[in-house]
């Protein structure tokens, strides 16, 4: 009995045991900025999330306390738009933007599309189970990840954002 245990937690921490891995998985511990929440946003949102460890002040005495946001850019990729439970919040200017152009190259490639239409098919078959057991479906995830660093030689904080192939930057000023 006490190796049953053992293996059920063992079990759990890597992907070719389980068909439905966690995603990131470790086998043996995380570190910071590996959790799911860091990489990945809930379910419902189509945003990084951008997590405040400190408050961040604006020069007319406006605050933003510590907590969990998420972190939008607008379509003209020139300012960021924070947001929480879909309420935005503030606006930043975006002061570089990077769109990795291989992976939309990759898209084009029809090798690269059979391998991905046999994902799809794979993914249909096992949604298909799922149902049948009452859990949810199977999504694509798109890779998301937003971060905010103090930069303590400007005195300022960076914003870093990165969603599918894009990559975008913002400096905040905080008072």
């Amino acid at each position: 009995m006490i190796f049953e245990g053992a293996f059920v937690d063992n079990a759990f921490k890597f992907e070719d045991l389980r068909q439905y891995a966690i995603m990131p998985s470790s086998a043996f511990s995380t570190s910071d900025g590996s959790n799911a929440i860091y990489k990945y946003s809930l379910k419902e949102s189509d945003y990084p999330t951008l997590i405040l460890t400190d408050p961040l002040k604006d020069g007319d005495g406006n605050v933003l306390m510590p907590g969990h946001y998420e972190l939008a850019i607008s379509d003209l990729r020139d300012y960021f738009i924070l947001m929480q439970s879909k309420k935005p919040l503030a606006i930043f200017p975006v002061f570089k933007v990077e769109e990795d152009m291989s992976q939309i190259e990759r898209e084009k490639d029809k090798d690269y599309k059979k391998i991905k239409k046999k994902q799809e098919k794979e993914r249909q078959k096992v949604n298909k189970k799922r149902r049948a057991a009452g859990m949810t479906e199977d999504e694509e995830k798109i890779p998301m990840e937003a971060a905010i660093e103090y930069v303590k030689d400007g005195d300022y904080f960076l914003i870093k954002y990165e969603r599918g192939t894009i990559r975008a930057w913002s400096a905040v000023k905080s008072w």
